[in-house]
């Protein structure tokens, strides 16, 4: 996907990307899903590459990282902060196809699939091709994505239902890209699937620094790009903006999104 077309995109991506990315939870799926030294490894829409860089981490000795990103920019950015000599960044429309990568033994998905809606089963299959027989396929993203709110009132809930309808139409983006997980290995015959489901941007009480940094950006870019015409709003997308901010600044506001985690193995035949 172009750079023009990504709904999150701005100068400060790669760094929202990067902040957003826990370490500690990025470890526990990749050794649930089948992770081992000595893996080669895809990681699909790799962004700020930090992603990349632990999971080279996880496959010592012997592993190899491809990082796989359509922005040069962010590849720029992962390239400075998250170098190694195992890990090689390219650049690549996920869409068209992939040989000239080589096979790899390991593919990891996490958060792509919901900016292609209508694509992202056949961007499932395009991976698959790449992947060595037995190899191990990691689907990583988000069911009811920033719908699961309490504590913001009938305004703000009928205006975020409304940005997330004008986003699958306008922008191809999927909120519950999750639940299609599993059918997508099942489709492609894949075997020992396993799934487990998990809470996402869990926000209860004081808001972390982080997390106000990601739903401000989140908000800022997608939802005033969405087309939603905020006609509940006198003042518009702002005045949206500043109503959403304060509610998410409460400390008895409640959100999580379900997480869910899908992992398969390649028929050998």
């Amino acid at each position: 996907m172009p750079d023009k077309e990504y709904l999150m995109e701005s100068d400060e991506e790669a760094l929202r990307l990067d902040l957003k990315t826990d370490g500690k939870v990025l470890e526990k799926q990749a050794s649930w899903a089948g992770l081992k030294p000595g893996m080669r490894v895809a990681d699909i829409g790799c962004g700020s590459g930090k992603t990349a860089f632990l999971l080279e981490q996880l496959v010592q000795p012997g592993g190899q990282i491809v990082g796989v990103d359509s922005s040069e920019k962010r590849l720029d950015y992962a390239k400075a902060h998250y170098n190694s000599t195992n890990i090689h960044y390219v650049c690549k429309d996920i869409l068209k196809p992939l040989d000239d990568l080589g096979g790899f033994d390991f593919i990891w998905v996490r958060f792509l699939l919901e900016y292609f809606r209508s694509k992202s089963f056949d961007i499932v299959k395009n991976l698959s091709n790449i992947l060595k027989p037995g190899g191990i396929l990691c689907l990583i993203d988000l069911d009811c994505n920033s719908m699961r709110f309490h504590g913001l009132d009938e305004s703000l809930q009928n205006a975020v239902a409304g940005i997330l309808s004008a986003l699958e139409k306008n922008f191809d983006f999927d909120p519950f890209v999750g639940i299609k997980l599993y059918s997508y290995l099942y489709d492609l015959k894949f075997e020992e699937i396993d799934v487990r489901v998990m809470p996402h941007n869990l926000i209860y009480g004081t808001v972390k620094e982080t997390d106000a940094f990601n739903w401000t950006q989140k908000v800022k870019l997608a939802a005033k790009r969405s087309g939603y015409p905020f006609e509940k709003y006198p003042g518009g997308f702002e005045e949206f903006f500043k109503a959403f901010k304060r509610s998410f600044a409460d400390p008895r506001r409640f959100t999580y999104t379900p997480m869910i985690c899908c992992r398969g193995r390649k028929p050998l035949s």
